[in-house]
């Protein structure tokens, strides 16, 4: 029996050294003329093991990792030179996880059909099939799936507004422009285990009676739009996308679009001004998308992971999904963990764990081995949160309670070193180089912002200018157009209000 081994194409592992290993493992199955195949799947999102190598076995899946190219001969004996993890779905980071939107990722060979439906694969959209779209919808509202895009906003409402929606042609867009800092899921998603978001866009596209798709990739992304490219052309060939979908009689097709490399077209109208080929700027809303989205007609605007969730949802009933999670926050939450961490990953859980569980049971603490002082949840929109916070739950009300969001689920960890002066700065900085320009408060007030913190930190009138900080704040909270400028505040707010004698530690020690 031929064995498969496995060594990632993920970006990530890529970008320590995967390539030359799996050149390395090809050449040695060639050099012994072994009966092995070599397989490049995704990562599982264990990237302080990466580059990791995988062998097929009678008792499952044994690793080795991190493994150098100059290793690769020494697997194929009795003295390896990498780390031997044994059976992989055994280690407590993997075991203890709840994988079940990235439950193939890392496992399946990402282009192969059939070892997508092997594993599980078009049970959903199968399912959808065979039922009303009304019925789609109200199994997305039953799971409870909320967008895991940021906003949290309950998928099946988004769907039931454009399915009610008059129009003869409608859209399903996905939103893959992932820009958060600390995020990665959906380039995990898309690179290992590309058919199932083509599933979930089939099955919305069934639900709300769209017969075309669109994917917005961001430009940083290459592997990305290669891998989704292929599955594509792959779904066409075996007709689960065009105009007899799996033989049913209903249309559904996906076109891919490269963005540019703008952070505001992660903001749905944004994206849908790019997509129709103008600059990316935010439209005033109403109306909104669900109404006159793309090209003015109704359209679903989901991204990457809500997709994702929804063959689960269709394929294994409502209950199963709802089950998991606390709360209004249902399901589970592909969380990424980065930063100045030690061992930085994916980790899939239902709602509900805390952030200490993450950052040290999951995270081990710092990579310096210094003490952790700041968590950064949600991107760099996200708040500050000091050790005294790191016990609450991760659900979406819980952290909005304590001044804090979810977002995208991005987790970015810093040690003592950290001066949150300066990353409030950062966040005024980023608001105004990201910013597209529409609306004055994030363009001036941001700009402005960055000026009165220079200020502070060269100790000039420091009680009033952090005064004249928090009128900026409440001016870009409440007078933006969209989310960036209206959430630049939070990052801001929350180092002054749990960090405050960083904005008086530069200015004394300048004077």
């Amino acid at each position: 029996m031929t064995q498969r081994i496995y060594v990632p194409r993920d970006a990530a592992a890529l970008s320590v050294g995967a390539h030359q290993v799996a050149q390395a493992v090809a050449r040695e199955i060639a050099a012994r003329g072994l009966d092995a195949e070599l397989v490049r799947p995704g990562s599982r999102g264990l990237f302080w093991l990466e580059p990791l190598v995988e062998f097929d076995g009678p008792s499952g899946r044994v690793g080795f990792g991190p493994v150098r190219a100059e290793d690769v001969p020494s697997l194929f004996g009795d003295a390896p030179k990498a780390p031997s993890l044994g059976r992989v779905e055994d280690l407590p980071y993997l075991k203890s996880q709840q994988r079940v939107t990235f439950a193939r990722c890392g496992i399946i060979d990402p282009l192969s059909l059939a070892d997508y439906e092997v594993h599980g694969g078009l049970k959903g959209l199968r399912r959808a099939l065979e039922i009303a779209p009304a019925e789609i919808v109200a199994a997305v509202i039953e799971s409870g799936l909320r967008g895991r895009g940021g906003a949290g906003f309950p998928t099946g409402i988004k769907w039931r507004t454009v399915a009610a929606a008059e129009g003869a042609q409608k859209y399903i867009v996905c939103n893959a422009d992932e820009g958060d800092s600390g995020t990665y899921a959906d380039r995990m998603l898309m690179e290992g285990d590309p058919f199932l978001l083509i599933e979930g866009m089939a099955i919305a596209g069934l639900a709300v009676g769209a017969t075309k798709g669109f994917v917005y990739i961001r430009s940083e992304y290459p592997h990305a739009f290669r891998r989704m490219a292929g599955a594509v052309e792959t779904a066409r060939a075996a007709r689960l996308l065009g105009p007899d979908v799996l033989d049913s009689g209903r249309e559904f097709d996906i076109e891919l679009r490269l963005g540019a490399g703008a952070y505001i077209c992660g903001e749905e109208t944004s994206l849908l001004e790019s997509l129709e080929g103008k600059r990316g700027q935010v439209r005033a809303k109403p109306p909104l998308p669900a109404i006159q989205g793309l090209f003015a007609k109704p359209t679903v605007v989901n991204n990457v992971l809500s997709f994702a969730a929804v063959p689960t949802v269709m394929a294994e009933g409502a209950a199963f999904y709802r089950d998991f999670g606390m709360g209004r926050s249902r399901g589970t939450m592909p969380i990424q963990l980065g930063g100045n961490v030690k061992r930085g990953g994916l980790i899939e859980r239902a709602f509900g764990l805390t952030l200490r569980e993450i950052v040290e049971d999951y995270g081990g603490g710092t990579a310096t081995g210094r003490p952790v002082r700041a968590v950064q949840v949600g991107g760099p929109l996200g708040a500050y949160w000091p050790d005294a916070l790191f016990d609450t739950a991760f659900d979406y009300e819980a952290f909005a309670a304590k001044g804090g969001m979810i977002g995208h689920g991005g987790v970015v960890v810093f040690d003592d070193t950290v001066d949150l002066a300066r990353q409030a700065r950062f966040a005024l900085e980023f608001c105004a180089i990201e910013s597209c320009g529409k609306c004055t408060p994030c363009r001036i007030g941001s700009t402005r912002g960055v000026e009165t913190i220079d200020k502070i930190l060269r100790g000039e009138r420091i009680v009033e200018n952090i005064d004249l900080v928090r009128d900026l704040c409440e001016v870009l909270r409440d007078g933006s157009l969209c989310a960036l400028g209206g959430l630049t505040p939070i990052p801001v707010m929350s180092a002054l209000e749990h960090f405050p004698e960083d904005f008086v530690r530069d200015a004394v020690a300048a004077a």
